[in-house]
């Protein structure tokens, strides 16, 4: 049940960050702001990690009680993502406020980190404690390296274009920030593909430990 409310949220608020999406670039396209394609684009590499990424989280992480505050930051980050997507056509408000959404996601890959801690203490079965390994490491490497790593990025970018609005607005140099910012994502995406082929085989068994467990626990004769 728990797992359904948490696929069913992240359905929603990522459907709901597709739609201001897809109106925002009917809008600044249909006016022939042509800059604004790789920024529609790149909005959709967003959406798709984060969905990717909370279906992995979910899969892995979500058991009973349900995690209030951690779906609570699920809804902070789709709110910042959807205002970054009223931005497709204004490249230093796109970089300022993909910078606050990097905080948010860091924000919520710490706490989810103690969720994770929680996970390899409930379990003790020798693929629970693997696949908990491996999730714990993932989850360490992005709160260390991947996401300050893209706040740092998004927040240059966006005190460059602050800094010289000649090059990086008149003369379209933005352009280039926004080719590194999809390229960036582009590669964090197939890294998540790659990390989630390796997890489902073992989520399916650890998830075979817990019921074991539960069925000892509830029968202990």
């Amino acid at each position: 049940m728990v797992v359904e409310i948490e696929l069913t949220l992240c359905s929603i608020i990522q459907g709901v960050a597709l739609y201001f999406l897809v109106d925002n670039a009917r809008l600044v396209l249909s006016g022939g702001q042509s800059a604004a394609w790789p920024y529609a684009a790149t909005g959709l590499l967003i959406i798709l990690l984060f969905w990717s990424r909370s279906l992995i989280h979910t899969l892995t992480l979500i058991r009973w009680p349900l995690e209030f505050v951690h779906n609570f930051l699920y809804i902070a980050c789709a709110l910042v993502e959807a205002l970054a997507f009223t931005r497709l056509g204004d490249p230093f408000m796109w970089f300022v406020l993909t910078a606050l959404y990097a905080i948010m996601v860091w924000a919520l890959f710490v706490y989810d980190k103690r969720i994770v801690e929680l996970r390899g203490k409930d379990s003790a079965g020798p693929v629970g404690s693997r696949l908990y390994a491996m999730v714990g490491a993932d989850q360490r490497l992005n709160i260390a390296i991947i996401i300050p790593a893209i706040f740092v990025f998004n927040a240059g970018s966006a005190i460059a274009i602050h800094a010289k609005p000649e090059f990086f607005l008149r003369r379209h140099g933005h352009l280039i920030l926004i080719a590194l910012q999809a390229i960036g994502l582009l590669l964090y995406l197939a890294s998540v593909i790659r990390a989630f082929i390796k997890f489902v085989p073992l989520i399916s068994a650890t998830r075979g430990e817990w019921r074991a467990a539960a069925e000892n626990a509830s029968h202990p004769g």
